[in-house]
């Protein structure tokens, strides 16, 4: 592996050939040598257990493909579906029902807790604050 740094392109990419079986991709030169160290370290001593690669393919699911995306499941700090939140806003009690992937206020639906309290305010709020829940993040 301390060869690898040393070592000129073509042989580096000589290397990437005999150990992927495939052409190295365009990319720079310092990627090269970080993959092909990982591959000569998974070559002898063992790759990841079974139970990682799985659970990585999960995860990998579970974006859209779309870089930055995120994940696709539901959080256990969003409260459950059909769950009402109540809020009094200048004396006017607003409820928002927890909906599957949103939620309900006033007949119509909305994606974020923050929209549905700009919309009763007037201005920019963060939802959970706004509705109480902020301490229910990053618990359970």
């Amino acid at each position: 592996m301390a060869a690898l740094k040393d070592a000129p392109a073509a042989a580096l990419k000589a290397k990437w050939r005999a150990l992927f079986d495939t052409e190295p991709p365009p990319y720079n030169r310092r990627f090269l040598e970080s993959r092909l160290a990982y591959r000569i370290q998974e070559l002898a001593y063992g790759g990841l257990k079974k139970e990682t690669v799985e659970r990585l393919r999960t995860l990998g699911k579970q974006y859209d493909g779309k870089p930055g995306a995120r994940p696709k499941v539901r959080t256990e700090r969003v409260p459950v579906a059909g769950t009402r939140l109540i809020r009094e806003w200048q004396g006017i009690e607003h409820c928002v029902t927890v909906r599957g992937d949103d939620f309900e206020y006033q007949g119509r639906p909305y994606k974020s807790l923050s929209a549905i309290a700009r919309e009763i305010t007037g201005v920019r709020w963060n939802g959970w604050v706004f509705f109480g829940l902020k301490n229910l993040r990053g618990t359970a």
